[in-house]
């Protein structure tokens, strides 16, 4: 149950994979206002929520900076997850994503500045670690950006930075380490890597792994992004706010590894996904090795301690996946 209460909640993205899973947790004690473009998100993902009278739905692009002051409007908490992801789309697209990833974050922090509101949590995430080979990752250590995405979600950390030493907002950035659960979208170009496999899986069709497959990843379950959300947002700590925070499990899995257990868990619902087999295509442009959170610091200023491992997760994903996909 949410230690958040009786606030109204202004998220992001809302209508997206992590924003709709952060409006359907905070809707049940809150009052929340979900701002989307659907140029990513879904309407099935909220349509659940429309009936209910403490939800309020603004269909509107955070490039207009009259609708991120209309949206803007009596709220206590801004959970900022709208974005252009992907790696590859910001590599054939540049200029899009620095509109919405850059120019957006700062119409959205501007309003929250001059709205005076409590806090201002946002998802930043793990490719601001660029071409660092340390391992684990560690907030304060970051190499350079490898795509025009990385160099987008580090100028919000930038800017967060200055707007909370300049204007005195508070600001808390987390890190999004691969992130998977329900309501990703497995289908288009830019699919995060577990529900396109799983959706693979599900037609009898060979999953194809970028590389050799033993690239890692410290893949998190959504369970546990909203924990963090709210850990960030219930912090009274001055040492816990205007700073990042990696968000994460804390583990790496190989892509191997990975589409292992998605086949063993798959298998369980049907027995032939068991004799699908994995082809092994090209490295991917933008991409790093190795990725492996540190959690340390979430921990000892945030008492984060994640509710689900890796594999736990991906059991409750593919449980949902099964559930929707094959309607």
């Amino acid at each position: 149950m949410s230690k958040i209460v009786n606030k109204k909640i202004l998220i992001t993205g809302g209508a997206g994979f992590i924003g709709s899973n952060l409006c359907e947790y905070f809707l049940k004690h809150n009052e929340v206002v979900c701002l989307d473009n659907f140029s990513t998100g879904y309407h099935h993902n909220i349509q659940s929520f429309l009936s209910n009278p403490n939800f309020t739905l603004i269909e509107g692009d955070i490039r207009n900076f009259q609708i991120c002051e209309n949206a803007i409007l009596g709220v206590d908490y801004v959970l900022h997850q709208a974005a252009l992801g992907s790696v590859p789309r910001s590599i054939n697209d540049p200029i899009t994503s620095n509109e919405v990833n850059v120019a957006g974050f700062l119409n959205m922090l501007t309003v929250a500045r001059n709205a005076n509101v409590k806090r201002f949590i946002y998802a930043a995430s793990s490719s601001t670690y660029g071409d660092s080979e340390k391992l684990p990752k560690i907030e304060e250590v970051i190499g350079k950006p490898l795509s025009p995405y990385a160099v987008t979600k580090y100028v919000n950390e930038l800017y967060a930075d200055v707007f909370s030493k300049t204007y005195g907002i508070e600001t808390i950035g987390l890190r999004y380490f691969n992130v998977f659960g329900r309501n990703q979208d497995p289908n288009g170009a830019y699919a995060a890597v577990i529900p396109k496999f799983v959706a693979q899986f599900l037609n009898h069709e060979s999953p194809v792994i970028n590389g050799d497959g033993n690239f890692s990843r410290d893949f998190t379950y959504i369970d546990n992004v909203i924990q963090m959300n709210e850990l960030a947002m219930l912090t009274e700590n001055k040492e816990a706010i205007n700073t990042v925070y990696n968000t994460a499990f804390g583990e790496r899995t190989t892509l191997n590894e990975l589409v292992n257990s998605l086949r063993e868990f798959l298998s369980t619902y049907d027995n032939e996904i068991a004799n699908v087999s994995i082809i092994y295509g090209g490295n991917r442009i933008g991409d790093i090795p190795h990725s492996l959170a540190s959690i340390e610091k979430a921990s000892k200023l945030l008492n984060y301690q994640p509710k689900f491992s890796m594999r736990e997760g991906l059991k409750e994903a593919v449980k949902w996946y099964w559930n929707n996909l094959k309607k």
